[in-house]
């Protein structure tokens, strides 16, 4: 009760001009009448300035000053009309509780001024006038209540499209945190291996060059050769990620992601940065969905990449693709020195990448040293993919 609402200043105007007009109109008519009754009045008028930031105090201070009317026997004055105002406000404003407070004390309110003023009335002007009185304190309760649940209402829906605000703003963030990191995985599966095979056939020309300026030769023509694919193959990735360029792509134009029928160019150029690699296809090769087939070629990407990366001289790479009854088995083994060399501080993207895109496709994956050396990823892809994928 002692507590001030917060409330805007525009509002602090108003219930400021509020009182002053009441007390000017009806504080003046009650002095006019008599001067104890219009001092009576303006005390029950002037509170009014507070009726929204405290609202109890203000009713039960105006209850007061009309108790001292009654004691005194002052007649009923035109500013007694602060009654039915302050119920108003406690009634709309204050305290559920306290306004059924309020609201018995209204009715105890009619059965004093009925007893004393009307007290030399027959019977039934008596109850006339207590009726009468009854529905004008109940109907002002009502009203304000009214107000009150509607208010209520009003709040909680504004509090509902804010919350939706809030969830969508939230979510928004989500998808783009989302879409960064789908863009750094791609960005990892076309870069990096590039990359690796440019720098596998950089240190092998610069090893020949004095002895072989053929190999050389032939070593920055796959360099140029293998740059420009990479680059290709971002341009057709980022004409992907841009939605509104899809338009303008040409009807017999390249689908952007690779497949399990890109995978044998993919083995010839890394066979090509002198890594012996052996494929196999086992199973009745069936045409797989988009995304399961770009998530078998990134796996054997990225199981190639790693290999050229740590593998080391020598070592030899067998990728098997088995097409069974329900899923495709993708198995990258190498039998180089990978899974002795200590990890990376930055472990990177690629064995999270690998992860999430077999996530996503509702299958397994497995990476780690092999039994007797080497190094093996095993990755288990259903052919029916989870909802929403």
């Amino acid at each position: 009760m002692l507590t001030a609402r917060p409330l805007p200043a525009r509002s602090k105007a108003f219930d400021l001009l509020l009182a002053g007009g009441l007390c000017m109109v009806f504080g003046f008519l009650s002095l006019a009448q008599a001067h104890f009754g219009g001092l009576l009045a303006f005390g029950m008028l002037f509170p009014l300035i507070w009726r929204r930031t405290h609202p109890e105090l203000v009713f039960f201070a105006v209850c007061s000053v009309a108790t001292l009317q009654w004691l005194t026997g002052v007649e009923l004055q035109p500013g007694n009309i602060g009654l039915l105002v302050a119920l108003y406000a406690i009634t709309v404003y204050g305290d559920v509780r306290l306004s059924r407070v309020a609201l018995g004390i209204g009715g105890l309110g009619v059965l004093m001024a009925t007893s004393r003023y009307w007290a030399n009335s027959d019977w039934k002007q008596q109850v006339t006038t207590m009726g009468g009185l009854a529905a004008l304190v109940f109907g002002v309760w009502a009203f304000g209540e009214r107000r009150r649940t509607r208010g209520l209402y009003v709040a909680q829906l504004e509090e509902r499209a804010a919350q939706l605000e809030r969830d969508r703003d939230r979510e928004a963030k989500l998808a783009v945190s989302n879409e960064r990191t789908r863009i750094a995985r791609e960005i990892h599966d076309v870069v990096a291996h590039g990359l690796s095979i440019m720098i596998v056939q950089a240190d092998g020309g610069l090893y020949a060059a004095d002895q072989s300026p053929e190999a050389a030769k032939k070593a920055l023509a796959t360099i140029g050769d293998t740059g420009r694919a990479s680059l290709t193959e971002m341009r057709k990735m980022l004409g992907l990620l841009k939605q509104d360029e899809q338009s303008e792509l040409g009807p017999h134009q390249p689908r952007p992601q690779p497949g399990v029928s890109s995978l044998p160019e993919l083995i010839e150029n890394v066979r090509e940065a002198g890594l012996a690699v052996e494929y196999t296809v086992t199973g009745q090769v069936r045409e797989l969905p988009a995304l399961l087939g770009l998530t078998a070629y990134r796996i054997v990407q990225e199981g190639l990449t790693n290999t050229l990366k740590h593998a080391g001289p020598g070592a030899r790479t067998s990728v098997a693709l088995d097409f069974g009854r329900e899923m495709l088995t993708v198995v990258v083994t190498d039998d180089g020195r990978g899974a002795g060399v200590a990890p990376s501080a930055d472990p990177g993207h690629g064995l999270v990448g690998m992860r999430q895109r077999v996530s996503v496709s509702g299958g397994t994956v497995s990476a780690g040293p092999k039994a007797g050396g080497g190094y093996e990823v095993v990755a288990r892809l259903p052919y029916n993919l989870p909802s929403g994928a």
